[in-house]
């Protein structure tokens, strides 16, 4: 599959929701200046084997330094840096080109489609590096591969919350995909009220040299939801951190009526499908199959090892070992 770009999205750089700022005893925001001051302290801490945190600054403030060795350093770092990069944009595209690949074919072949919406964004440097300062990892680009999964973020919005577990179901089932990780924040939500599904994949890319496997990050929710999510970081960002504490109440209060309203367009859902002469087979029908529909759909990868089979979300979560968190610091 060519890793180029990944057509059909709907925009690139937007908000994007994740763990960083977030207390792992309370799932409620850092505010930014607390979180600023903590991170201070460790820059203040880090060693001077912190290498490529050094070259990054160099490549601003060494620019106009003379001398051949320099420059020879400085095109190699760069080098170095934007082949890193390179690597996660190219996993974002191929996944990216197989959920457009699923979008299209229900959008053309089909009545209903439970993809509403694509957004997609990589990880700065300057973020990838406060990262790693945070989560105490070693200051090396192999480092910064195995314990950072989320440089590469695509955010899937869907309909109903069945439709987001199915599209997680069909992604997920795809034979060269590998689930790392999984977190259902939609059974379980965080404490501030934020609901998700987060599915953390490995993809190969395949290079000029070599095959490397690359972590993505899928974030699924319904409209109801996104909704919420982008809301909430706006008003976060407007109160630098500082949320009143009767809007964080609201807040948690407006997550709690989401999901309600979530439930009641799938009843809604439901009793049209019910009053159809003949219910609808999965994949048909102006509102969407129903999960009941979905329960017997065969494998879309027809195969006798268990990556070729139709997994059920139950199976993917026990498969990736469950949910788990990223380590804070």
């Amino acid at each position: 599959m060519s890793a180029g770009r990944a057509p059909a999205t709907d925009s690139q750089f937007l908000p994007f929701d994740t763990d960083e700022g977030i207390s792992p005893s309370t799932g409620v925001r850092v505010p930014p200046s607390k979180d600023l001051a903590r991170q201070a302290e460790k820059k203040v801490q880090r060693s001077e084997s912190d290498v490529y945190r050094q070259l990054l600054s160099e490549l601003h403030s060494s620019a106009g330094e003379e001398g051949a060795g320099m420059a020879v350093r400085m095109a190699d770092i760069r080098r170095q840096l934007t082949e890193f990069q390179l690597h996660y944009k190219f996993g974002m595209d191929e996944v990216l080109t197989k959920i457009n690949v699923l979008r299209e074919e229900f959008e053309h072949t089909r009545d209903y489609s439970p993809i509403e919406h694509v957004n997609y964004r990589l990880k700065s440097l300057d973020r990838i590096l406060d990262k790693v300062q945070r989560y105490g990892a070693e200051p090396t680009l192999e480092s910064i591969r195995h314990s950072i999964r989320d440089i590469a973020g695509i955010r899937i919005t869907c309909s109903f919350v069945s439709d987001a577990y199915w599209v997680a179901e069909m992604l997920c089932s795809q034979p060269d995909l590998r689930v790392v990780e999984v977190k259902d924040y939609i059974r379980t939500p965080k404490v501030n009220g934020y609901q998700s599904l987060h599915v953390i994949v490995q993809v190969p890319v395949f290079l000029s040299n070599r095959t490397e496997f690359v972590y993505v990050e899928v974030q699924i929710r319904t409209v109801a939801m996104d909704f919420w999510a982008s809301l909430e970081h706006k008003i976060y960002y407007t109160y630098d951190g500082e949320v009143p504490g009767d809007i964080l109440d609201e807040l948690r209060d407006a997550a709690v009526q989401a999901a309600a309203l979530d439930q009641q367009m799938a009843s809604i859902r439901d009793r049209v499908t019910a009053l159809k002469d003949q219910a609808p087979v999965s994949g048909q029908g102006a509102t969407g199959p129903t999960p009941r529909d979905r329960a017997t759909t065969g494998a879309w990868f027809p195969s006798d090892d268990a990556m070729g089979t139709t997994w059920k979300w139950e199976d993917i979560a026990k498969h990736a070992g469950g949910p788990h968190e990223a380590p804070q610091s």
